[in-house]
């Protein structure tokens, strides 16, 4: 099975889209321009509270949302200096360049993605 940028998290559309390689990571922001990147973990508290603001951003028009598993890519957290979680790191042209840590509003995403 050849690696897919990342998987949709639902068959709507609508979700965010959950990277499962390194490689997978580093094609999702070649290929796309403006990226927030969550970082989570399944067992974090505050990671599952935002899960509902995640996704409601990841299905708004011209968004893109990638979900990363800090336990499964712990390369990728490690890459980008992600110590807390959650962790939100905006990503332009595959480079950072915005990060919010903590739990957050929705429209402080919108604002770190415009």
């Amino acid at each position: 099975m050849a690696d897919s940028p990342a998987r949709r998290g639902d068959d709507t559309g609508t979700a965010a889209r959950h990277v499962e390689s390194e490689r997978a990571f580093d094609d999702l922001l070649a290929s796309e321009g403006t990226v927030l990147v969550d970082f989570y973990a399944d067992w974090c508290g505050p990671c599952r509270m935002m899960e509902s603001i995640v996704e409601e951003l990841a299905a708004e028009e011209d968004t893109t949302v990638a979900k990363v598993d800090v336990d499964a890519l712990s390369p990728v957290a490690a890459r980008y200096e992600v110590k807390s979680i959650p962790a939100f790191v905006v990503f332009e042209g595959g480079e950072p360049t915005d990060r919010l840590v903590g739990m957050q509003e929705l429209s402080d995403l919108r604002r770190a993605i415009e």
